[in-house]
């Protein structure tokens, strides 16, 4: 039974990538070790729940028998939702107006712990979160089948040391902001036709441009460990992270 648990954690890895860039067109590993998912993911593991969010609600199910999940419960959240992020014992998801953040001391039933809504209106929002401060990537798209939004592309920093009153520190612009991932005092950013970006957070609240790779079309990635898992165009990337989480070092491409 522990290893079916481990193969559906693993098809979840692989999966989650492109649950999102199907349903968008378009991380990070979780705090927890039964699960690791992009962050642009519509499900998630954490601890021996599944979480699943549709376009209104929050769907809980026990995993603890992998084989024969069960149906917990059902939160109404709001319009709009569309990624999901685990980080300890919190959830966080993103709308295309707002960040909600929801506690799993009852992991079964999830409690609204705060809303933080964005500058910018209808925009693609995956959100990922690590010690005090929690980044969106809020996308504007005015062309295309998913042009939406009113504003420019943003990374949204927040402060979320008070975890029921997120305060909203710094804005910076960005072109095509997708997916998101945090490593240690790296923040990588993808940008699709641009790129991944990678910013400094040693500051936190402050990250600072560091280097940009163009060598690929980026749409998600997942630290997790030493490797940086990047989906890109065709397939994944893998990025060797160990020694400087700022300096990827390219070691593979897979192809789909």
């Amino acid at each position: 039974m522990k290893t079916l648990k481990q193969i559906i954690v693993f098809f979840f890895i692989v999966t989650f990538f492109f649950q999102c860039s199907k349903d968008s067109t378009g991380n990070n590993a979780a705090a927890n070790p039964q699960g690791a998912g992009g962050s642009t993911a519509r499900f998630t593991i954490a601890g021996n729940y599944l979480y699943v969010v549709d376009h209104m609600s929050l769907k809980s199910f026990d995993i603890t028998q992998p084989a024969n999940p069960v149906y917990k419960d059902k939160t109404e959240i709001g319009l709009n939702i569309e990624t999901i992020f685990p980080y300890q014992d919190k959830l966080f998801i993103g709308s295309a107006s707002s960040m909600y953040i929801y506690s799993l001391a009852n992991p079964a039933r999830p409690l609204r712990l705060a809303r933080a809504d964005y500058t910018i209106s209808m925009a693609c929002d995956p959100v990922v979160a690590k010690d005090s401060v929690a980044y969106a990537a809020l996308r504007v798209e005015f062309t295309g089948p998913c042009a939406r939004g009113f504003g420019n592309s943003s990374l949204m920093v927040y402060n979320i040391k008070d975890i029921s009153t997120p305060v909203l520190i710094a804005e910076i612009g960005l072109q095509s902001p997708q997916g998101l991932g945090v490593k240690d005092s790296a923040l990588y950013v993808c940008e699709r036709t641009q790129g991944m970006k990678i910013f400094n957070v040693s500051s936190p609240y402050n990250p600072v441009f560091k280097k940009q790779i163009s060598t690929e079309i980026f749409y998600d990635v997942i630290p997790y460990g030493n490797i940086l898992i990047c989906q890109v165009h065709g397939g994944f990337a893998l990025f060797d992270i160990g020694n400087n989480p700022l300096e990827p070092v390219f070691i593979s491409k897979i192809l789909n």
